[in-house]
């Protein structure tokens, strides 16, 4: 009880730490995918390699688990839900890139692993993530997958979290969100240099910042499932505790009880 009552208080400060880096990300995240919102407005498509649709013979999909368990169902879920795809597109060839131990070591057994990183939570920074990130963009680039889906958790509230399957590559144009502003308002930005060769930058940028978003969504829905499991463990175990007290209880006052009866009963033998 002791043990599950420390990991749900080191798990607390976790997800603090966790959360506040997610709230610090999130209008970085919102104003690049918002800049691409305003460059690509009024087109059907956006121009771009990663936007390039194809027919989808290869499929891929980057599954994110934690390391370590005792977080409830936060693993399990993500892995029935990677499941889940692969059969339901059964008609590609689907291959499956794992993020975190806990999914490597159980879809290394059911499905085509090509990739895994079982470190990149040991050490959560940009620069690790990116480094992950541009190897998934070019399979994209590289023709080895026609389309890429992130199946992750996402924390609603630190006792919630959500199964979340997003279709990464190719971009979608209406995946874009655009700022509420008059289209007439939009048409008046002169670009220079032109619009292509700014989404030519711009959109591995913001594929990189959503990757890392994605990873510290998960890791904060993590200690929040964390966090939530050892309190419940915790409680359990002091009903436990009090169940197993009361029965201890109970067996040693009928002993204490059947005690006194004989010494009662041996004194009056005497007397007698």
């Amino acid at each position: 009880m002791q043990i599950t009552s420390a990991m749900k208080m080191v798990s607390a400060a976790k997800l603090k730490k966790a959360h506040d880096a997610v709230v610090a990300l999130n209008p970085y995240c919102s104003k690049i995918k918002q800049i691409i919102g305003h460059i690509t407005y009024g087109e059907e498509r956006i121009s771009s390699i990663y936007a390039e649709r194809r027919p989808v013979k290869n499929l891929l999909i980057v599954c994110v688990t934690s390391n370590r368990g005792l977080c409830g169902a936060f693993n399990s879920n993500v892995i029935k839900e990677v499941l889940k795809l692969v059969v339901s597109n059964d008609a590609h060839r689907v291959s499956v890139a794992c993020i975190g131990k806990r999914g490597s070591d159980i879809l290394k057994k059911n499905c085509n692993v090509i990739y895994f990183n079982e470190t990149i939570f040991d050490d959560l920074s940009f620069e690790n993530s990116e480094l992950i990130a541009n190897e998934i963009m070019q399979y994209f680039i590289d023709k080895q997958f026609d389309k890429i889906f992130t199946v992750h958790n996402y924390s609603k509230t630190p006792a919630t979290q959500i199964i979340q399957t997003e279709q990464f590559l190719p971009i979608l144009p209406n995946s874009t969100p655009r700022e509420k502003t008059d289209s007439s308002t939009l048409n008046d930005y002169i670009f220079e240099p032109s619009k292509s060769e700014i989404l030519q930058s711009l959109i591995p940028k913001a594929l990189k910042v959503t990757f890392y978003k994605i990873l510290r969504n998960s890791f904060e829905a993590e200690h929040g499932a964390r966090m939530t499991a050892m309190h419940k463990a915790t409680d359990n175990a002091q009903e436990l505790k009090d169940k197993l007290t009361l029965k201890y209880n109970k067996e040693r006052q009928a002993t204490i009880t059947g005690e006194i009866l004989e010494i009662v009963g041996g004194a009056e033998a005497l007397n007698s």
